[in-house]
Parts: structure tokens; sequence; C-alpha cells
């Protein structure tokens, strides 16, 4: 199993920038696609955006297109969320995830379809 550990939430004000990282370790990172999901207090973990392996695809919830990039270096074996222009809204726990099987194709959005997960790191967003 991979183990991954994110990094670079914190306090910013809205329109704000911030970037997260998710370091992973335990295995090769370049054959999952890897995904962002968050939760926010008393509300369910939602999915937010998710990377292919071959690093050819990129998907983002509607509530985030245009504004957050996922990327990743395989070389580094580190994944990225790249979030701007953020809103009090996008206030929540960021969990980094790694998807339960290689070299899938195809959306995933769904906390089943990811077998690694971090702690998760905090966004806050102050209007």
């Amino acid at each position: 199993q991979v183990q991954l550990v994110e990094s670079g939430g914190g306090l910013v004000q809205a329109g704000g920038s911030l970037r997260l990282s998710c370091a992973a370790s335990g295995r090769p990172l370049s054959s999952y696609t890897m995904a962002w999901f968050r939760q926010a207090p008393g509300k369910e973990r939602e999915w937010v955006a998710a990377i292919s392996w071959s690093v050819h695809s990129t998907y983002y919830a509607d509530s985030v297109k245009g504004r957050f990039t996922i990327s990743r270096d395989n070389t580094k074996a580190t994944v990225y969320l790249q979030m701007n222009s953020l809103k009090p809204e996008d206030t929540s726990v960021y969990y980094c995830a790694a998807a339960r099987n290689p070299w899938t194709t195809g959306l995933q959005t769904e906390q089943t379809d990811y077998g690694s997960w971090g702690q998760g790191t905090q966004v806050t967003v102050s209007s």
C-alpha cells in the first residue's frame, strides 16, 4: 500500500491561492490515477479532481473547474493541487488519494475507487 502525506494547507482570504502537495512513498506512483477529495464540517467527503496515471487526462468537479489545477510529478512521486480564486465554500479538509488498482482508465470519482488515503490538510478561506 502506498503512504500519502499532504501539505500546503492553511488560512487564506477569499480570492487568494494555495498549493497543496501530496508526497507518496511505499510503491511507485506512476501507475496510479491520483485524486483530491475534500470534506467540510458536517458534510460528506466529495471528489474534487483527478489525474490519470498517464498524465494525459485531468478531471474536475464543476464547483472547482477553472479555478483548481491538478498535476503530478512522477519523478518526485508528488501530486499537486493549485487552488486559485478561493472561496469561503472551499473551506474543507483536503485529502489525497491513490487509485485502488493500477493502469485504470476513465473518470473515477467514488471513494471506493481509491485504496490509499492521506491524513488530510486543512484549508480555511476567510471572507
